[in-house]
């Protein structure tokens, strides 16, 4: 009958444990051997016994030499992840031995996702074309019509491209006898290739000689062929392929900026798009630029808020419509995470005998939809052997948590509320049979022990045929009586390891030397990606003028307390009140000033809450830093986190970020490529530190400035050695104005920022058309006109002053120019020429 759940294999009682080599004596704990580590028969894999036999060769501390390495580069890369419900990352938690697969039983999973992949495909084909398959009964029409992925928009729509799934993966588990089940399937927008490249890498350098020895198959080729199969589906010869992310706040971003920088996809958020003509566009600071190919990772419903969810701010206005129109191919088609309801599981089986007259090569977990009524009297009746589901959501409606309900773990009131809800509206439930997973080594504590393991296989829809992963995603809980329908987001990663009889040939991503064509441009920098490096550059100068400010005020509160004295250390910690460091009412308590202008979570002035801020800034652009930028920022947050204990320890800390501070500026200035991205960056960094020069100047080289007061700002500048090697005298007031305010020899001068930002903003494109200067540069010429025909003896306080608010007015007038917000970031600035 369709909707019934196909009868499931029987569980038996698995053969003794043999005996296992010394050196797997000493370190597996015995009473609870990794079902992985033995076959069906009773004797250890073949793959495992290669596996150990190679592992055994390496020395207790060579192992955790190595497995400290494998952690080092999680924390050095930033490998992280966001768990449901959790407000910030955290480390990446990789398993340090691999999951085996041998080659053989690979190649049979492989021919089994592959039919099943192609059996979703076809289904779906019909879901929103022609609708055979609910017309003749093969699909309840209420199975679908539950499903809120079931998008009625895009019904009689053919997918550009020519596909519903470009990617698919499915959850796989090894039941108790020895044999695979499908858990789930995953056609919305599968997660975790990204997670199990970063895996590999990170395994494969850890034990470089033992992967090679392994003959482990290679995970590029898959890559490689997605990538060409995205490529071939455009309309053009070199399209420009898209990655769409929901933002850094997503659960898996480092997933979606790793692909996307491995790949060579641009990394777009929905507020990067924009509907122009029947084409999506990318908005860029050069303009739009035509987007031919878009790999979401947003759920359907949130993709276009004028056709589907009203309240979407991740999506694309109008997105639906150019679908319709061919103007652009999304992969996934939207629509076609329907498949993934369980509602449909118990209809696959006779499905498979529709389209290819044969039987799932893989069966899936026994589950019945109780939207039917013999299932659901089935499953009532017999409620206590069920784990109960939704039907179309992660969880059970009604109830807390996002993983199944166990009705024999259930209070009898809860249990009877399940009933009702069962009883009342069943469309919403389905239940599964409970199935125990197979486990699979794990290093704990100088130990083996056997850990419960989810894998997800993906694969790919090329031009050959769908491709798969060798290898995939693991997961591994932390229970070892974990369930296949309760075990949740696991606890640990994997990398899974498909072992050949013979050598694996090595493989790359890179194309052949002789089918690559010389380029030299930019590329493309969306508008979004501009306005984060930009905010970065301005972030990290903000707070190195903050470390200055408190170096300095450690540095002067100790000497003399004459009356000079005293009025310019007040003068330090009254700047840093104003900038929001410090709290007012401490401003006659200079080390509680520095003190807090230093590390200070509530001030959002702080050196601490600026280099935070950057370090959130900078999340958003990981496709896009070097792994030592990333690194410098992260360490430099986390060590200014670090408890200072006296005065001298704030000076000190201060002077090492400091240091900090400046090899990121010379990792951007020698490493990074001088294309447009560069330029914001180093922009952001230049009008920043002119303002606070500027400030700076107003505050310390005022009309009666004393010695003091001008040789803080000399410190603050870092002027001191050239002052003195120029004038061989103390600071007098219209030298230190010339050298810090007009010196366009200085780097650290207003002059030179004003030259730099003239440079840069000449360099980039013009986004109106009629030849007209636009007013980033309007204000820059005639910022640097001002400073190059001014004299030192007139900028008294209010010249200053003028001097400050107009490098504020040129700030804002390069944000809102090349990165517009709001109901202006809808509208393109140049209609014409679009790429």
């Amino acid at each position: 009958m369709a909707g019934q759940a196909e009868s499931s294999r029987g569980s038996k009682v698995r053969p003794g444990h043999r005996r296992v080599a010394q050196w797997t004596r000493d370190y597996v704990h015995l009473p609870g051997i990794p079902d992985e580590y033995i076959a069906q028969d009773g004797t250890p894999r073949e793959v495992w016994s290669r596996f150990f036999d190679a592992f055994s060769a390496l020395t207790p501390a060579d192992i955790e030499r190595r497995f400290g390495a494998a952690d080092r580069h999680l924390r050095e890369a930033g490998v992280t992840y966001r768990a449901p419900g959790d407000a910030a990352d955290k480390l990446w938690p990789l398993s340090h031995l691999p999951l085996l697969i041998g080659e053989a039983e690979w190649q049979e999973l492989c021919r089994a996702i592959v039919q099943r992949a192609e059996l979703l495909e076809l289904v779906l084909n019909d879901l929103y074309g022609e609708g055979r398959l609910v017309a003749e009964g093969a699909i309840p029409a209420a199975a679908i019509a539950g499903s809120t992925e079931y998008l009625r928009a895009v019904c009689g729509v053919r997918p550009p491209g020519g596909r519903y799934l470009n990617l698919y993966a499915a959850d796989i588990g090894r039941g108790p006898d020895g044999g695979w089940w499908v858990l789930n399937d995953r056609t919305q927008a599968p997660s975790g290739a990204g997670y199990a490249l970063e895996n590999r890498l990170v395994l494969s350098r850890a034990f470089a000689s033992l992967y090679k020895s392994m003959n482990v198959e290679r995970v590029a080729p898959f890559f490689e062929a997605f990538r060409e199969s995205l490529r071939a589906s455009a309309d053009r010869d070199e399209p420009r392929i898209g990655l769409l992310t929901p933002g850094q706040f997503s659960e898996t971003y480092f997933e979606h900026a790793t692909l996307a920088r491995y790949l060579g996809f641009l990394l777009v958020e929905g507020d990067d798009l924009a509907v122009s003509g029947d084409r999506i566009h990318i908005r860029t600071v050069a303009g739009l630029k035509r987007l031919d190919v878009l790999l979401r990772r947003v759920d359907a419903n949130y993709l276009d808020p004028l056709e589907l969810d009203a309240s979407s701010h991740l999506g694309v206005p109008g997105l639906i419509d150019v679908i319709r129109k061919n103007g652009v191919v999304v992969a996934n088609m939207p629509g076609s995470g329907v498949m993934e309801a369980r509602a449909l599981l118990g209809f696959l089986p006779g499905l498979s005998r529709r389209f290819f007259s044969e039987e799932l090569k893989i069966p899936h977990i026994a589950t019945w939809w109780c939207g039917q009524k013999s299932a659901r009297e089935q499953v009532l009746s017999r409620l206590d052997d069920f784990a109960i589901e939704g039907a179309y959501v992660r969880g059970v409606p009604g109830f807390p948590g996002k993983g199944p309900v166990l009705a024999s773990e259930l209070s009898a009131s809860e249990r009877d509320r399940l009933r009702s809800a069962i009883e009342h509206r069943g469309i919403d439930f389905v239940g599964q049979e409970l199935v125990r997973l197979s486990t699979t080594p794990v290093w704990d504590q100088g130990r083996i022990v056997p850990r419960p393991f989810v894998l997800r296989v993906f694969a790919a829809a090329t031009q050959d045929g769908w491709t798969v992963m060798p290898g995939g995603f693991c997961r591994i809980a932390d229970q070892l009586d974990a369930r296949a329908v309760s075990m949740g987001e696991g606890t640990r990663a994997a990398d899974v390891w498909v072992i050949c009889d013979k050598a694996v040939p090595t493989t790359t991503l890179l194309p052949a030397p002789d089918s690559v064509r010389i380029r030299r441009v930019a590329g493309v920098l969306p508008s979004r990606a501009a306005d984060n490096l930009f905010w970065l550059g301005r972030y990290l100068e903000r707070a190195e003028a903050t470390l200055r400010l408190v170096r300095a005020l450690g540095l002067h509160r100790d000497h003399s307390r004459a009356a000079t004295s005293q009025h310019s250390v007040e003068r330090i910690a009254r700047l840093l009140v104003a900038w929001g460091a410090a709290s007012s009412g401490a401003r006659s308590q200079t080390a509680r000033i520095a003190a807090e202008a230093l590390q200070s979570t509530q001030k959002f002035g702080s050196a601490l809450s600026l280099i935070r801020a950057a370090l959130r800034t900078a999340s958003s652009l990981r496709e896009r830093l070097s792994p030592d930028a990333w690194q410098v920022i992260t360490e430099t947050a986390e060590r200014l986190a670090e408890e200072v204990h006296d005065d001298d320890g704030v000076v000190s800390a201060a002077e090492l970020t400091l240091r900090e501070l400046a090899s990121f500026s010379g990792l951007s200035q020698e490493n990074m490529n001088r294309a447009v991205g560069w330029r914001f960056l180093d922009m952001g960094r230049r009008a920043e530190r002119a303002i606070n020069t500027a400030r700076f100047a107003r505050q310390f080289a005022w009309e009666d400035a004393g010695d003091e007061d001008l040789d803080i700002l000399l410190t603050l500048a870092d002027c001191q050695i050239t002052y003195r090697s120029r004038y061989l005298i103390a600071p007098v007031l219209a030298p230190v104005r010339d050298l810090v305010v007009l010196d366009p020899y200085n780097p650290r001068s207003v002059a030179f920022q004003i030259c730099a930002l003239n440079d840069h903003i000449s360099e980039l494109p013009a986004l109106k058309e009629g030849g007209l200067i636009e007013r980033p540069q309007r204000l820059a010429v005639a910022l640097r006109g001002r400073l190059t025909t001014g004299e030192a003896a007139e900028l008294d306080s209010k010249w200053l002053f003028a001097l400050e608010q107009d490098l504020l007015n040129l700030a804002d007038a390069i944000g809102s120019h090349y990165f517009p917000h709001g109901a202006s970031a809808s509208r393109p600035e140049k209609l014409t020429g679009l790429a």
